[in-house]
């Protein structure tokens, strides 16, 4: 059977990519400016084409223009639409970010793939009063901007906690489908149907301790080998892999750590007996064991960044233990220096989403597109 073919548009170390591939597609190309994240995606998708350009650079010189492709998933960066960005800033409408989502739609026309997944923060829907997402919407749908044709939308808010993923992280993923109008919520529930027949677990509420157990005993190395699995969580994102990469401990000061001692789970900087100077409400905030963790960041390596200090350890998190909470397998393997691989895994889509939307999108292209 041939695969069905994907671009990946923004594509950051393979988040998105890596959860399509898992449900059996096949990634044909992918978009990614950042030449310091280039590496981590070639590593673990060395069969893709990847661009290391800006996507309106893409666009403009058609590189992609009529490629066969059935989908095209990806989300331009979230800083512009972000609601902590907006606390923070007090406003970011005319962010030039927030208009990146007009060159996923000129992809869109250069290749006419029959499906579409956008993804972005929770934020996108309130920005500018809700006038940005109107703007996107009437984008996909104009059928001006297709040759008369036009994309039927249908979007949702994902709680990665709902699929299994040990993490308070909500994204909104519109899906678009070509000329076709679907019953979106049937497919929802047939998907879940079918990955429960597949994987009974896969939908269980994990928390951070379930994700990252295994990891607390082992010593501070890049690699690790043959853990054994404490929980379904961790034998499933294992799988039959002999090694596990990126478990390197962060360092931090004599004050840094003397302030982490102070703090039980679930405490945070409230509790010690002097002021932090930090934009986070939750900043020195030791994660709970029993509970999922906030949403992973791009500075999860920090304590000041906020809830991202190790239950047991005076520590944050490692790289391969904030990838556990992303629902990165093991075998994934991120490259680059310390600020950007906790990029790379902070701004990522987790493969367990990725990999429920894939199998949806199969069902949608095999009922829709098979009359």
């Amino acid at each position: 059977m041939i695969k069905k073919q994907v671009i990946d548009l923004f594509s950051g170390a393979g988040g998105f990519s890596t959860g399509f591939k898992q449900a059996g597609f096949s990634i044909r190309a992918a978009i990614e400016l950042d030449k310091g994240i280039a590496p981590t995606y070639r590593y673990n998708h060395p069969e893709t084409n990847l661009y290391t350009a800006d996507i309106e650079d893409v666009v403009n010189k058609k590189l992609l223009e009529g490629l066969h492709v059935d989908i095209v998933i990806g989300g331009p960066p979230c800083q512009g639409f972000s609601m902590a960005g907006a606390r923070i800033r007090g406003g970011f409408v005319d962010d030039p970010r927030n208009y990146l989502f007009k060159a996923y739609c000129d992809i869109l026309r250069q290749t006419k793939p029959k499906v579409f997944v956008f993804e972005n923060v929770k934020g996108i829907l309130s920005s500018n009063k809700g006038r940005l997402f109107s703007e996107i919407i009437k984008t996909f749908t104009d059928k001006d901007n297709f040759d008369g044709s036009s994309y039927n939308v249908y979007y949702k808010i994902f709680k990665a906690v709902d699929f299994g993923i040990p993490q308070k992280r909500e994204r909104v993923f519109i899906v678009g489908v070509l000329d076709k109008e679907i019953d979106f919520d049937k497919y929802f529930e047939k998907t879940t149907k079918k990955i429960k027949n597949i994987f009974p677990d896969y939908f269980e509420t994990i928390s951070t301790w379930d994700a990252i157990s295994d990891l607390s005993t082992q010593e501070d190395a890049e690699v690790v080998s043959d853990l054994v699995s404490q929980t379904n969580y961790q034998k499933y994102l294992q799988s039959n892999n002999k090694e596990t990469f990126n478990h390197t401990k962060p360092r931090h000061s004599d004050i840094a750590q003397r302030r982490m001692s102070l703090i039980k789970e679930g405490e945070n900087w409230k509790v010690l007996p002097e002021k932090i100077n930090s934009v986070h409400s939750g900043a020195y905030g030791r994660l709970k064991k029993g509970d999922p963790s906030p949403t992973i960041t791009t500075r999860f390596d920090t304590p000041s960044g906020g809830c991202f200090i190790h239950p047991v350890e005076n520590r944050t998190l490692s790289p391969r233990e904030g990838a556990r909470i992303q629902s990165f397998p093991d075998s994934f393997k991120f490259l680059g220096n310390k600020t950007s691989i906790y990029k790379q895994i902070g701004n990522a889509v987790p493969p367990k989403i990725s990999f429920f939307i894939a199998n949806m999108v199969s069902m949608i292209l095999s009922d829709e597109y098979a009359k």
